[in-house]
């Protein structure tokens, strides 16, 4: 090897003691001694802080054949480049690992292989984990590879060393992993006395990467040892860094190779039987079964070698895990996560996200994929005597979907989906009628990003468009077009220690007079709310066009990180046909500073903690909600793990609590949350969470909620965990009803006492890391009785109690008759409200048998089973409830679902 840059240096500072010492008056050898160790300290210093990035080449194989079997004996291994000399990421950063490693890099014309010797001294120790693939648990290598040279992006292979497969792609240098990336790709691993081995051979078809490849690519390589919680890498990185990718090394030597375009085309069958409850009364029931049987095909076409189009036609996910259960009584829509494969793979390249944080408020984006394919927008409205079906999610008829990075820095993301008509189905036992419920609809979303600076700097834009075919007056609630954009700006400087963000976005939805008018009447907008001096209902309109953005500035490499940022969404900002927001007319500001302490310490392996402050107002200047917080995080050298918060909450100012009318003011309150998480390395894990909150005036809303989760794992092939949860809240202010008489409006509330248990039993077998047998079920109780009925007198009264009245005794009275509550004010109006009080009692479960016979192709057997129940009487206990759930006629789906991959 030649001269180290520290070498380079010394030679020049010893040149320049030479001409110096040449023309000035003579120095004492001590202070020559004293400048020349300075300078050599000097030297080295920098030597230090600029380290050239390490690097191994790649040996081609010349036509011989490798069998992928985990030996690593074949000649071609034994005559490679092989390299070691890892140092510990975690616990303890730059210093040795607990074991040592190897590996090696060969390549030919169409795959990469990569073969690692993980040595180990107690090989016995090795942690041999059986999981699904993208869960891994035990003892684990991956290498990664950042062929776009961008510094921002990578593709990661990980192997288990009971061969199971995790694998991810990488972006933003290392703030976003995205694990839905299914490439498909071998791996075997086996174990000898000296320790475990793992050989892989990668499609170059699987990889994106430019005609440029002879320059190199990024390498990094890793191992943990379960054990010890020892993370080492190849090439070393700081964690303090606000970087990953950007970090790795260099492999070198791949010359003589094509880009490479994949194609997989994978048709599949579904045979799907459903049983439940015979209703003789029910055209639809009276059979209790029906049958049906359907085909589409999934396909990955490489339009170019860095660019994939995905493609699905009629779509099935009958093995997706069913949502969990919820109650909802907030004007807030609840946020679900993406489960199905087609939209979850690459959806990171489609994310706009409107705010920051990794709280409620990062789930706000333009592009919320949960839209394609949902409930039906309309329930039809049925006589007594009627009964009707119709689908539970809108079909997909296809989707399309282009997603890639281009070798000079452009990401691109396009999708293009179109969902079915869908039709309630209406009988009795006379006649029978169909009514529209979702209309024929085009979805499309556009991103692009651009990378300039080295990686440091990123330019982006995203457009979205929803077009219904709006064919009957039932649906004329829907918007006919809705359009987003927007653009994006991120800058990192000083290593990437310094970042600024900057975004901008707009929408504008049209329809007719009656969709807009519905739409600045939503929880969302509230235009209709008489003390919102800054809106305007105007029920006249035919479209509506809104704007928002965020700036964001921080510190967010080092052990001390701070960030300062404000986010607007100006009161007419529409995004809910494709993206999700949950309200509009606010106006956030947040500073946030941390602190990160990672060499291990006292009880400590590492230590967080965090200091939160925010303020909204609304577009009015209306002051909303000020708050801060404080939370740490630690993991201990036993390897458990604890974390702690407190949140501060001042009067807020709800503007939608009474849903159309003005706003009430809330009392100020605090809350606190805790949870601990023993050493995953044991059979048996205990981990539990818990939160309390309370309000500082009058008790007006107070709630506590714990969780456990207990894990245990008797083989390497199986897991059992059970994860129960009680919650309670008692709220003195909770919205019922709103009653309207002539020109008098009356707010009603009352006094809830909601109490919900919940468990979830999860049970993976995993045979081979190919066949697997997973079992989730979920029983769920939750009820909600409400006493102390009250009427909204003047919601921003200071005191608090001037903010209502309680309804005298007598003015409310219970109609058995009617099943409604009757209202007799003293000055003679009179109303009704409907029983608020409910419970509700739900039984989800999902076994799925997985075998991926061939890698690309699978073969599902799954049975889901759901049992509901309810009741408005709002009383809760328990087993009398589980009893009656479980008594419950069930509703049984198996399906079987058989696909075969074709391509290359």
């Amino acid at each position: 090897m030649g001269d180290s840059p520290s070498c380079t240096i010394l030679q020049k500072t010893c040149n320049v003691l030479n001409l110096t010492s040449s023309y000035s008056k003579p120095l004492s050898s001590a202070m020559k001694i004293s400048i020349a160790m300075f300078f050599l300290c000097l030297a080295f210093s920098l030597a230090a802080q600029n380290p050239p990035p390490r690097s191994i080449s790649a040996s081609r194989l010349d036509g011989r054949v490798l069998s992928v079997d985990g030996l690593l004996n074949e000649p071609a291994w034994q005559s490679a480049v092989w390299q070691n000399e890892f140092t510990q990421y975690q616990p303890v950063e730059g210093s040795d690992p607990y074991q040592q490693t190897s590996f090696a890099v060969l390549f030919d014309d169409n795959n990469l292989y990569v073969g690692v010797r993980a040595f180990d001294s107690c090989p016995d120790s090795i942690v041999n984990r059986l999981s699904r693939r993208d869960d891994p648990d035990g003892d684990l290598i991956g290498i990664e590879f950042d062929t776009f040279n961008d510094g921002r992006t990578a593709f990661a292979f990980i192997v288990t060393s009971a061969g199971v497969k995790y694998d991810f792609v990488i972006s933003d240098d290392g703030a976003i992993e995205d694990p839905t990336w299914d490439p498909i790709w071998w791996v075997k691993t086996s174990a000898d006395s000296l320790g475990w081995y793992a050989e892989a051979r990668i499609p170059l078809s699987q990889l994106r990467f430019g005609n440029n490849h002879s320059d190199g690519w990024g390498l990094q390589v890793g191992r943990q040892v379960f054990r010890k919680q020892d993370m080492s890498l190849w090439q070393s990185a700081e964690r303090a860094k606000n970087s990953w990718v950007s970090q790795f090394g260099r492999l070198n030597g791949i010359e003589g190779i094509e880009p490479r375009r994949m194609f997989d085309f994978t048709p599949y069958v579904v045979a799907r039987t459903e049983r439940f409850k015979k209703d003789p009364e029910n055209p639809f029931r009276t059979k209790g079964q029906r049958q049906d049987i359907s085909a589409g095909f999934d396909s990955k076409i490489g339009v170019t070698s860095n660019l994939t189009l995905d493609l699905t036609v009629n779509p099935d996910f009958g093995q997706v895990e069913a949502d969990p259960s919820q109650v909802n009584l907030s004007t807030y829509e609840t946020f679900f996560t993406e489960k199905r494969p087609f939209f979850i793979e690459g959806k990171n390249i489609l994310s706009f996200p409107l705010m920051f944080g990794d709280g409620d408020l990062s789930t706000e984006s333009l592009f919320y994929t949960r839209r394609i394919g949902r409930r039906p927008h309309l329930n039809p409205d049925v006589a007594d005597n009627e009964f009707y079906e119709m689908p539970e999610f809108t079909r997909i008829l296809g989707a399309a979907k282009l997603t890639g990075k281009t070798s000079d820095g452009w990401s691109v993301g396009l999708l293009e989906s179109v969902t079915s008509r869908e039709f309630a189905d209406i009988r009795n036992h006379q006649s029978d009628r169909e009514v529209e419920v979702e209309p024929l609809t085009n979805f499309f979303v556009g991103r692009l990003q651009k990378d300039f600076n080295g990686g440091n700097t990123w330019l982006g834009g995203m457009m979205t468009a929803v077009n219904r075919n709006l064919r009957t007056d039932d649906l004329d609630f829907l918007h006919k077009s809705a359009y987003t954009g927007g653009l994006d700006f991120v800058h990192k400087w000083d290593n990437k220690t310094w970042e600024l963000n900057i975004s901008s976005y707009f929408s504008h939805v049209t329809g007719s007079e009656r969709a807009i008018t519905e739409t600045q009447k939503s929880w969302g907008h509230l235009f209709q709310r008489p003390d919102a001096t800054h809106l305007k209902l105007d029920t006249t309109r035919t479209s509506l066009t809104g704007q928002g953005g965020k700036v964001t500035f921080g510190k967010m490499g080092g052990n001390l990180k701070f960030m300062t940022a404000v986010a607007w969404k100006s009161p007419g900002l529409e995004l809910n046909d494709i993206g999700y927001m949950r309200q509009a007319d606010n106006i956030f500001q947040v500073f946030w500073a941390g602190y990160r302490i990672y060499k291990p310490f006292s009880i400590f392996r590492d230590f967080n903690g965090n200091f939160n402050q925010w303020t909204e107002w609304n577009f009015g200047g209306t002051l909303i909600n000020p708050g801060a917080n404080i939370n740490l995080h630690s993991n201990l050298k036993n390897f458990w793990d604890v974390h702690w918060g407190i949140n501060y909450n001042g009067r807020t100012i709800r503007t939608s609590e009474l849903r159309g009318g003005p706003a009430l003011k809330t009392p100020a309150s605090w809350n606190t949350w805790w949870g601990f998480g023993s050493n995953n390395q044991k059979k048996l894990t205990l981990g539990m969470n818990g939160s309390l909150n309370r309000s500082f005036e009058n008790h007006y809303r107070e709630s506590e909620y714990v969780n456990l989760s207990v894990g245990y794992r008797p083989t390497k092939t199986l897991r059992i965990s059970v994860t129960p949860a009680f919650s309670h809240q008692h709220n003195s202010l909770q919205y019922v009803n709103t009653a309207e008489v002539g020109n008098i409006t009356r707010y009603i509330f009352g006094t809830i006492r909601q109490n919900t248990v919940s468990a979830s039993l999860r049970v993976n077998l995993n045979l081979t890391p190919e066949l697997s047998l997973q079992y989730w079920g979920q029983p769920f109780i939750a009820s909600g009785k409400y006493t102390d009925f009250k009427m909204i007198t003047n919601s921003m009264a200071d005191n608090y109690y001037d903010r209502f009245r309680n309804y005298a005794p007598g003015e409310v009275v219970w109609n058995t008759e009617s099943e409604v509550y009757r209202v007799q004010e003293a000055s003679g109006l009179q109303y009704t409200f409907d029983q608020p009080d409910f419970s509700v009692k739900e039984f989800l479960s999902n076994l799925v048998i997985r075998w991926e016979y061939q890698p690309g192709s699978t073969l599902f057997l799954v049975w889901s089973q759901n049992r509901k129940a309810y009741h408005n009487d709002g009383s809760f206990d328990f087993s009398r409830d589980l009893g009656r759930l479980f008594g419950e006629f069930p509703h049984d789906v198996w399906l079987v679902k058989f696909s075969y991959r074709l391509g290359r």
